[in-house]
């Protein structure tokens, strides 16, 4: 590859920190781990050729500082920085301030994070495109009023979405007038102390809606799209469970849906890897757009696996100037593959955080399982960030096979020291409606409500 970056500095930690990692050693180039005092000893700190260490525990004194990472790329030398998600994937300051010290980022142009992470701008643009959304306000709602206004023609229920929100925070739904009135007042208020930002915007609510994502790779002249995932199965908006291609769409709907993404995504002349969300309609069939992710998700590992293509490899060659590798035509579904998400929760106590120190572990196997992680025997789980350890990817040639390998893979995983959703996931396995794809975003928490406490297993 062209002889741009020379090495990279990971503004990030866990699993995809050391993701990162192996795809840049692939590529020839030397990586800076950033870490802050609690990753001191990560698998990605060991993992690194150098580490650089840029604050405390606190993601506020660490990950999320600018400065301290701006420092960092200084001192080691690093002239690129790739974010990977969360943290400051999404901030355009961030990338405008890599890019003013001369470096490279990999990941979109500060313009198209700027106008595509901002969710009304991001509606405004797909209209443009010809992308259809879902009935809702034409941008921001300045008023109450005008938010009754908007509510009457499109219908309630209605949902109140924070403009510059995120990971399913600063949602309220409204199934009224009165309703309305009350809860938009409340959502500007979250929306102000999560994000600086109060403004909202409403859209329709769908009862039945699928959560629908298109995985694009764009080199900001053409762009691809690497088809679509499933991730319906949510936990108050976070995912557990994902699986590609989505089992609710068929042939034609598939293709015009993954259409309408790369053409979005031509309208911002995007670069590097993104994501776009739909809600899918199972009543009416129909989808509609609702955000981009413009950042590698968490999720990637299912969409690699059922196309063939290296997600994070792609996105370092497009930093570098390299154009995009592949066309459209090369790009195949093959097999079915799913994701499940162990966490160091414990679902037995609503899902209380599960830190400590990791004793045993024992990865699974064999054909068609792929572990993503940041785990070893004997590493610390801190307490200061997100609860995911690892996730554990099935692929097989139908989705039936691909459940039968995921149980397969779940029976042997053993991780001690910390409590996981291991034994979540064989149970959701098991459940005769995920067996069927007979679930929308609604499914998982009234699964959860109605289960009956477990008898005490080993974990």
């Amino acid at each position: 590859m062209a002889a741009r970056i020379g090495k990279l500095l990971i503004a990030n930690r866990g699993e995809i920190a050391v993701r990162i990692i192996r795809a840049a050693r692939e590529l020839g180039l030397r990586t800076v781990a950033a870490c802050s005092d609690a990753d001191r000893d990560s698998l990605a700190a060991r993992m690194a050729d150098e580490v650089v260490h840029i604050g405390p525990p606190q993601a506020a004194k660490s990950y999320l500082n600018v400065p301290a990472l701006l420092e960092a790329m200084r001192t080691s030398g690093a002239n690129a920085v790739h974010p990977g998600y969360g943290f400051l994937s999404e901030n355009a300051a961030f990338a405008e301030a890599v890019e003013a010290a001369g470096h490279i980022f990999v990941g979109p142009t500060p313009h198209a994070i700027r106008i595509m992470g901002n969710k009304s701008l991001a509606r405004e643009t797909a209209a443009r495109a010809g992308v259809p959304t879902v009935p809702g306000s034409d941008g921001v709602v300045s008023s109450t009023d005008e938010a009754v206004s908007v509510a009457a023609a499109i219908g309630y229920p209605v949902m109140i979405k924070a403009s510059a929100g995120g990971g399913g925070r600063g949602i309220r739904v409204a199934n009224d007038e009165a309703e309305l009135r009350a809860q938009i007042v409340v959502a500007q208020a979250e929306a102000q102390a999560a994000f600086g930002d109060k403004a909202v915007y409403l859209e329709r609510f769908i009862r039945r809606a699928r959560h629908v994502e298109v995985q694009i790779l764009g080199d900001g002249e053409r762009v691809v799209h690497c088809y679509e995932r499933e991730c319906s199965l949510q936990r108050r908006r976070q995912k557990i469970l994902e699986e590609a291609p989505s089992p609710a769409l068929d042939t034609e709907t598939r293709e015009r849906l993954c259409a309408s993404a790369t053409a979005l995504a031509r309208q911002v002349g995007y670069r590097g890897a993104g994501t776009l969300e739909y809600l899918f309609d199972d009543e009416t069939r129909e989808f509609f757009f609702i955000e981009m992710n413009t950042r590698i998700q968490v999720e990637h590992p299912i969409t690699e696996m059922i196309t063939g293509i290296d997600l994070v490899r792609e996105m370092i060659r497009i930093a570098d100037g390299e154009p995009l590798s592949l066309r459209q035509e090369d790009i195949a579904i093959r097999g079915h593959a799913i994701e499940c998400r162990i966490n160091a929760e414990d679902p037995d106590r609503n899902f209380m955080p599960s830190p400590g120190t990791v004793s045993e572990l024992f990865w699974p196997a064999g054909p068609g399982v792929r572990i993503d992680s940041m785990l070893y025997p004997g590493c610390a789980v801190p307490p200061f960030y997100d609860s995911l350890l690892a996730k554990v990817v099935a692929h097989a040639e139908t989705r039936t096979a691909a459940i039968d390998r995921m149980r397969r893979a779940l029976g042997e995983l053993r991780v001690e020291g910390v409590r996981t959703t291991r034994l979540l996931h064989l149970s959701l396995l098991d459940e005769p409606r995920f067996h069927r794809a007979q679930f929308d975003t609604n499914f998982l928490e009234g699964w959860l409500a109605s289960r009956q406490p477990p008898a005490a297993t080993p974990r």
